[in-house]
This record gives structure tokens, C-alpha cells and sequence, in this order.
């Protein structure tokens, strides 16, 4: 399934992945001066510190901040295009999802990353998103939007390897608990989904109001 207005998905996804931009040239240009150094300063300073409490609020700001232009570039096209497509369900049910994501991907990192590590980047948002277009269609049924399904995993499913330990540098706990957010976002849209038609077939329902 498709966004049933593409060009407003396109625009409000190229939005979020130009914030991206904007802040990772504000941090180049105005935080990370001097030689580079193996501590972590400037604007990524603020990124997610397992259990420590100064640090939780890196959960908010995590996703948003990159580790130079290299990671930002490689996480571009799965934002582009995963986001685009969690646009199918309009703009409201993309915030929702997004929010679910974030929240539960950085709350897990945060509780089980590793020690003085600090974690930040919006590929955990990716891994959401697409575990989210995976199972969402198992959830409700839809023919069309388990076909998309097959579709991405034979395209993008390598991706999910990124939970696993083991690679230096990679945040695998972000990307296990977003892709954790992301089943729990489509359980929850299904849900949602099942409460809203249940109401509105519900037999003596007036027009326009859902039963309880």
C-alpha cells in the first residue's frame, strides 16, 4: 500500500531527513571544532547514556544526531523510503508510529546499551519503521500490505542482521528495541483499526458514531 497522497508523504519524510542535514551542518560548522578526538563532543554529546540519568534525555535527541556525514548519507535512502511508506496510513498514524519507535528504541538502549558508550542516529527510526511494514499487514489481514511486505523483506530484510552483536561501532541495542517498537506500533494500529470498525458495524449505531 501506498501513501494516498505521495506528494504530501514525500514532503513531510524529506522534512524530517533535512532537519537531519540542518542540524548535522550546525554541529560541523559550530560544535565539532578543533582534530577530531576519540571523545564524543559537540552536538553528539547528546545522544543516549545507558543508565545514566544525565543522559536519559538523549532518548529525545538520539535520532536526530549523527556521527558525521558518512553515517547521516547511509541512513538517508531507508529513511526516504521506509518513512514514505508508513505514510500510507496518513500523517497522524506516521507520528504515532514514530513516536511508539523512538520511545521504546531509545528507552532500550538506554537501559541495556553498552557502558561509557553513547548512542545516537536515526537508523534505530529505520529499523522501527520497517519491522512495522513487515508484520502490519500480518496484524490486520490486508493482502496489499502483507505483499508490500514480502516485497521489502526481500529487499531491505538484509538489514536486520543490524541486531545483532557483534559489529564495531553499531548501535545493535537501537536497532533491536526500535525494531521492537515497530511490532509494537503495528499491533497497536491493528488494533486500533479493529476497535474503529467493530464500533462503526456495530448494528443500531447512528451514522457517524462509533459504538463503545
Amino acid at each position: 500500500m501506498i501513501p494516498p497522497r505521495p506528494g504530501r508523504a514525500a514532503l513531510v519524510v524529506c522534512s524530517f531527513v533535512a532537519l537531519l542535514y540542518l542540524l548535522e551542518l550546525v554541529d560541523q560548522l559550530f560544535f565539532q571544532v578543533g582534530p577530531p578526538t576519540p571523545r564524543v563532543n559537540g552536538l553528539d554529546a547528546n545522544g543516549i547514556q545507558p543508565r545514566d540519568v544525565d543522559g536519559l534525555d538523549g532518548i529525545l535527541w538520539a535520532p536526530l544526531l549523527h556521527a558525521g556525514w558518512g553515517h547521516l548519507i547511509g541512513n538517508t535512502l531507508p529513511l526516504l523510503v521506509l518513512g514514505w511508506l508508513c505514510m500510507a496510513g496518513g500523517t497522524r498514524q506516521f507520528v504515532a508510529v514514530t513516536a511508539v519507535v523512538w520511545l521504546v528504541g531509545g528507552l532500550g538502549t538506554w537501559l541495556f546499551g553498552g557502558e561509557t558508550t553513547t548512542h545516537l542516529g536515526a537508523s534505530g527510526i529505520a529499523f522501527g519503521w520497517l519491522m512495522f511494514l513487515l508484520v502490519r499487514g500480518f496484524f490486520t489481514g490486508s493482502p496489499g500490505q502483507i505483499l508490500v511486505a514480502v516485497v521489502l523483506f526481500f529487499y531491505w530484510g538484509g538489514m536486520l542482521w543490524g541486531v545483532l552483536p557483534g559489529q564495531q561501532g553499531i548501535s545493535w541495542q537501537a536497532h533491536l528495541f526500535g525494531v521492537l517498537g515497530g511490532m509494537l506500533a503495528a499491533w497497536l494500529v491493528a488494533r486500533g483499526d479493529r476497535r474503529h470498525t467493530a464500533g462503526v458495524e456495530r448494528p443500531g449505531n447512528p451514522p457517524g458514531r462509533l459504538g463503545t
